[in-house]
């Protein structure tokens, strides 16, 4: 098995530790002030800390004036905190390399999933949108609830009073 899945493998099971929040012990304690550290020079940080402190205030901040901080967003993956008031997306999306977790925080939303899309069109290179999918799903997902959507696979969302939701979205080619 080659290195890009065992370290997929790996996230994906060290996932829900981190959705429950990290517990810092104290040789982890002198890191925590320092939220990012650097790897070699000119490379990506070798690890993130985000506070359970931080996020909460990030979630007001999006309370507030609803939208996305993003977390992280490079080549490999993205983490997003969003918060939407009343808002429905108007089609169906689907990606060729990417995924979503999504992690329900706070509130509750609609997820239409899966079926065969209708009037698909690209979006841009491995993006694409259908105004509708015929037989897709409906799952409704509230406060704690996980939903995990693979790469190729028709979704759209609609929130009818109020969601905050971290999405986490490995991306990149998988080799078969």
């Amino acid at each position: 098995m080659d290195d890009a899945i065992l370290a997929r493998r790996g996230f994906l099971r060290a996932l829900p530790t981190a959705a429950a929040g990290l517990v810092l012990n104290d040789a982890l304690a002198p890191c925590a002030s320092a939220g990012a550290q650097e790897g070699a020079a000119g490379s990506r940080a070798a690890f993130q800390l985000f506070t359970a402190e931080t996020l909460a205030g990030d979630a007001r901040a999006l309370e507030a004036s609803p939208g996305n901080n993003n977390l992280v967003d490079d080549k490999t993956f993205t983490v997003a905190l969003t918060t939407e008031k009343a808002k429905s997306a108007p089609e169906f999306e689907w990606h060729e390399s990417r995924d979503h977790i999504f992690q329900i925080l706070d509130g509750s939303t609609v997820y239409e999933l899966g079926g065969t899309p209708q009037g698909a069109h690209r979006k841009g290179p491995g993006e694409w949108l259908a105004p509708e999918s015929e037989g897709a799903a409906t799952v409704t997902l509230k406060k704690g609830d996980m939903l995990v959507i693979r790469r190729g696979t028709p979704h759209r969302r609609r929130t009818a009073e109020s969601v905050t939701l971290m999405l986490i979205s490995p991306q990149g080619m998988v080799e078969a």
